[in-house]
């Protein structure tokens, strides 16, 4: 089968997917239903199309594909914040404040964050750069989680509750003013770096190669990872933190298109990304009836995928 009709046939299973989210159980109060799981798809195409897209960048960037952009530390540090906001302001502070206002919080924190650690990290001449960004960027992401247990061991129980919320991604509560603003920033991030995007393939290749062949290895690499933190930070802020979607999807989008063409793999793990997303909000909502989270499905089956892959290459 070409990739073309691969592309094709991902396009109609994620539209059934959604026609059967939009319909399952309706019972024709198609007023009342309609609205409210039209913002849940959105936001999951939203979500879902920049975790894909980063990872796959960042895996490029990175020449591994086991690496996920949460190593920075943005899931962490998204989780220390609120974290920190409950413990010395207390849970009313956080749940009384503007759903912009957090949003736009938290996506200035971690894009600053990041921000921070790129100048500072690509003072450092050489190709072992990005490597020393992943090293400081998982110490960062432990030292962040280790404030934040310490934290949650401190408060009371039922702010804890209130924190405890944001540790898991969530599509059912999402504000359609953040929804549009985020859509506006990612949009506007990649009709920005979009030149950029087309030389993935090039960088593919290497540094050396990428060099001989006309690229400006570095100022592209630079960019692309403000462009990686800037997804993640929104999609994070938008909806919480899901750490293994994109290295699930993206892994098997390369598995399943059997090519590294980027024109190819962007697509697909998109595509992939949305299926899994509404499949697993649809397990979420009629199996489980909420009784546990989507992140937690999808942790699971990232996390053995993750596993395999480590156990695959182990034996190579």
């Amino acid at each position: 089968m070409t990739d073309k009709r691969k592309l094709i046939v991902l396009g109609v299973a994620t539209i059934v997917l959604i026609a059967v989210f939009m319909s399952i159980e309706a019972s024709g109060i198609w007023d009342y239903v309609l609205p409210r799981r039209a913002k849940k798809i959105a936001a999951i195409v939203l979500t879902g199309a920049a975790i894909s897209v980063s990872t796959v960048v960042f895996q490029t960037l990175t020449n591994n594909k086991i690496l996920t952009p949460s190593l920075i530390g943005l899931d962490s540090l998204y989780l220390l914040l609120h974290t920190a906001i409950v413990f010395f302001f207390g849970s009313t502070a956080l749940t009384a404040m503007n759903k912009n206002v957090q949003f736009g919080i938290s996506t200035v924190v971690m894009v600053g964050f990041s921000g921070i650690l790129y100048k500072l990290l690509f003072r450092r001449k050489g190709n072992g750069t990005i490597y020393f960004l992943l090293l400081v960027g998982i110490i960062s992401g432990s030292f962040f989680s280790s404030i934040s247990q310490f934290m949650q061991m401190l408060l009371d129980p039922n702010e804890f509750l209130v924190v405890q919320d944001k540790m898991f991604a969530s599509f059912n509560n999402v504000n359609v003013d953040i929804l549009i603003l985020a859509a506006l920033l990612v949009l506007a991030s990649i009709a920005f770096f979009y030149r950029d995007l087309k030389l993935l393939d090039v960088l593919a290749l290497g540094r050396e190669h990428a060099v001989n062949l006309g690229v400006s290895y570095d100022r592209v690499s630079k960019r692309l990872l403000v462009f990686v933190a800037l997804m993640v930070s929104v999609s994070t802020a938008l909806v919480g933190p899901i750490t293994f979607l994109g290295f699930l999807v993206a892994n098997v989008a390369y598995r399943l298109m059997g090519t590294f063409k980027h024109s190819v793999v962007l697509p697909a793990a998109s595509l992939l990304s949305f299926a899994a997303l509404i499949g697993g909000q649809l397990l979420v909502e009629r199996a489980f009836t909420f009784s546990t989270s989507l992140s937690v499905i999808l942790n699971f089956l990232g996390g053995i995928l993750f596993l395999y892959l480590l156990l695959k290459e182990n034996r190579s």
